[in-house]
């Protein structure tokens, strides 16, 4: 009998190919691009957004030399730029509201003293009458003194702006639309402003860089978009861009006095270095 043949080897079996993950540094750049995004549209919050922003670009920047799927890497790298273009933009309008608040308290109109007239001798008598004084003129329509009432539309050769309503006591309302939105100050309340902007000019508007809208309460002091640091239900998106005969509604959000809340007056302003006008709370 022949000899047995000898076993041929056995060769193991290649792996399976394994498949790409996602890189978890991708995820963390895309989570911290999108906080900072939300917090970059808001101007009380712009310092996190500015934090956060350029350190999920970097990160994003990593994740996308390293091994493994690239979506989230890219998702947060296109985030963080958008993010970072949007937070100029707010910056840039708060400052031209401060700059024309500034301007405009600096070089404001100041009210004339009435003017006081004398009377012409009477020809019969001989006695000199007293001088009379005039009574002083009524207070300019859209004044703080003489707010225009709520509805009324003012407008300039670009923009139409109308204040529809004031919700007052508005604070659960507040709270509920966004978990970062904070407890207003004890006496305060949040109020909500809904206004309706319609550019009219000839060539392209942003309510954000050309409209101005704040709330002054009854003893004078002005409460704008930077004083309040939170996000109002249905919030005017004044980063839209609108051409001729475009118009955008929402609400506007001011943390208040409650006691006198009624008592004081909206401001709008149609033009980056106009005058404010003044409209009824109530």
């Amino acid at each position: 009998m022949s000899a047995p043949l000898p076993a041929a080897p056995i060769t193991p079996a290649a792996p399976p190919a394994s498949k790409q993950k996602y890189h978890p540094l991708g995820l963390v750049a895309l989570i911290a691009a999108g906080v900072g995004f939300v917090f970059a549209c808001i101007p009380g919050a712009l310092i996190v957004g500015w934090i956060l922003l350029p350190a999920a670009f970097v990160l994003s920047i990593i994740a996308l030399c390293m091994k493994g799927k690239k979506l989230f890497g890219i998702l947060a790298l296109v985030l963080s730029i958008v993010g970072t273009i949007v937070g100029f933009i707010v910056f840039f309008s708060a400052v031209a509201g401060a700059v024309d608040d500034a301007f405009n308290e600096t070089f404001g109109k100041t009210e004339t003293e009435p003017e006081v007239v004398a009377t012409e001798p009477a020809i019969e008598e001989e006695a000199v009458e007293e001088p009379v004084a005039e009574e002083p003129a009524a207070p300019v329509e859209g004044s703080r003194e003489n707010p225009y009432a709520l509805g009324t539309t003012v407008s300039n050769e670009e923009w139409e702006v109308t204040v529809n309503s004031v919700q007052l006591a508005a604070t659960e309302a507040v709270l509920a639309a966004n978990i970062i939105n904070p407890t207003p100050d004890e006496g305060d309340e949040y109020i909500l402003v809904n206004v309706t902007a319609t550019y009219v000019g000839a060539d392209v508007g942003t309510p954000a860089i050309d409209l101005g809208f704040g709330y002054v309460t009854s003893d004078g002091i002005a409460i704008d978009g930077l004083s309040t640091f939170a996000v109002a239900p249905d919030a005017l998106d004044q980063l839209t861009e609108l051409y001729n005969g475009a118009s955008i509604s929402g609400n506007l959000v001011y943390a208040v006095p409650s006691a006198t809340a009624a008592d004081g007056t909206i401001t709008v302003r149609t033009s980056m270095f106009g005058d404010d006008v003044f409209f009824a709370a109530q």
